[in-house]
């Protein structure tokens, strides 16, 4: 990170250390997504837990589905509870607490223990999201509106770090573990704790450093919280006309990122289930992405800011395009290998540019509420890509490239809605927003 030329682009009164601080929580958090969701867990839960049979692949899409609707119905209130009371840090702190409980708890899961890890990975999911949100929320507040991209894909490239050692610390023990002539059931439940024990320690300095700068918003006397939050979300939906290219650009998230969701839920499974991978091939691959993502993420921070938002989306969409291509047509690991370095560089990329370019769209006073929108539009996403991945694998017999290359075509609708995205009209909408916001109040 460019620490020498950072205050440029930092929104005044925010230090170096507390942006420091504020990308400390991706580091921490993208452990859970890394390990759990991406490289071990997911093809342990088909493997061992359903025992390889022909319904793990859609039983394990059908439990994170369950978390990320819950995620849907209740991160716009969440969002809308946070703006209104300014209560931002307190929320991640209590996703924080959840995620980590419940990762630790994985522990526990072996062979047969179906509905255990269910339970568990609905729960640690829907905490992990939640704080995905609320973090995310902050990046108007720290950064410039020039430099989203930059200081999004600066706190992304840093996260993909943090994936990279806890996946690497994970990687070390299985492998003494598997030269100790251990099976999975033995070694991967030990790679829940080493998890969950990193997301604790790395997020400690978030909460040492970072601001809570929003302030509470006027509230009615003899409103419930609930009823209130709910009337800021229906504001917000009664003037959705009002920002329609953001409105537009949550329906081209809904589609290009269920092509994401897919690669991130289904990666490890693909790479056993196609390529014949082991646990050791597939962890080692994940690690290498990740480092790849790491660059892409940094790399297209810059661009973004440079060439605008809707050029760098629609590189990393035709990227992702070309990698489904050539992991459905790979018949040898060298291809395959290529396929999934693209997808890491085009995965660090796409995420923080939807951040950035959502943060760019969103009012000063209901950053968290529209970031909570931005959180619907994945979930919905991630129930959308990974299910269908995971019904025709099952209604195919298995046949997991058929799947995959039905992935793709969520790319192509993603961009077609892209294409019709204005950012300086999205822009001048978010700015007339506080005006919006403050009729808005004024009639609650």
């Amino acid at each position: 990170m460019p620490i020498e030329d950072q205050p440029q682009y930092l929104a005044p009164g925010v230090s170096r250390r507390e942006v420091w601080s504020w990308a400390m929580f991706d580091f921490a958090n993208s452990g859970y997504t890394t390990v759990v969701v991406t490289a071990i867990f997911n093809a342990y839960f088909v493997a061992v837990v359903a025992r390889n049979e022909e319904w793990g692949t859609f039983a394990w899409t059908a439990s994170l589905a369950v978390s990320y609707a819950l995620i849907i119905l209740t991160a716009p209130v969440l969002g809308a509870y946070a703006d209104a009371y300014a209560v931002k840090k307190r929320l991640l702190l209590l996703s924080t607490i959840g995620c980590v409980l419940f990762t630790a708890l994985l522990y526990f899961v072996g062979p047969g223990d179906l509905w255990l890890a269910v339970v568990l990975i609905v729960l640690s999911n829907f905490f992990f999201t939640c704080g995905g949100n609320l973090i995310s929320a902050f990046l108007p507040e720290l950064a410039r509106g020039r430099a989203l991209g930059k200081v999004s894909g600066w706190g992304w490239s840093f996260g993909y770090i943090g994936g990279l050692l806890s996946l690497g610390l994970s990687l070390a023990y299985v492998t003494w573990a598997q030269g100790q002539g251990k099976p999975a059931e033995q070694f991967v439940p030990v790679t829940m704790l080493i998890t969950a024990s990193l997301f604790a320690l790395s997020s400690i300095p978030t909460f040492l450093f970072l601001k809570e700068r929003a302030v509470p918003q006027p509230h009615v006397s003899g409103r419930t919280v609930i009823r209130e939050a709910f009337g800021r979300l229906g504001e917000t939906i009664a003037h959705v006309r009002d920002y329609r290219d953001l409105a537009r650009f949550l329906s081209c998230i809904v589609f290009y990122q269920a092509g994401i969701q897919t690669v991130i839920t289904l990666a490890a499974i693909y790479a056993q289930q196609a390529m014949g991978f082991d646990t050791g091939d597939t962890m080692f691959l994940v690690l290498v992405v990740n480092v790849t993502a790491s660059a892409g993420a940094f790399a297209f921070g810059s661009i973004q800011d440079r060439i605008g938002h809707i050029p760098t989306i629609a590189l990393t969409l035709g990227g992702w395009i070309v990698m489904v291509l050539l992991a459905w047509m790979a018949e040898d690991r060298p291809l395959f290998w290529l396929a999934a370095n693209l997808a890491g560089l085009c995965l660090g990329a796409s995420q923080s540019a939807g951040r950035a370019l959502i943060g760019y769209f969103s009012p000063d006073t209901r950053r968290a509420e529209f970031f909570g929108l931005w959180g619907l539009a994945v979930n919905l996403s991630s129930i959308l890509g990974p299910v269908t991945y995971g019904l025709v694998s099952w209604i195919s017999g298995g046949d997991h490239r058929l799947a995959m290359l039905i992935t793709g075509i969520y790319f192509i609708i993603g961009l077609a809605i892209l294409m019709g995205i204005n950012v300086a009209r999205g822009r001048e909408a978010a700015l007339r927003g506080g005006t919006i916001s403050g009729a808005a109040e004024a009639r609650l």
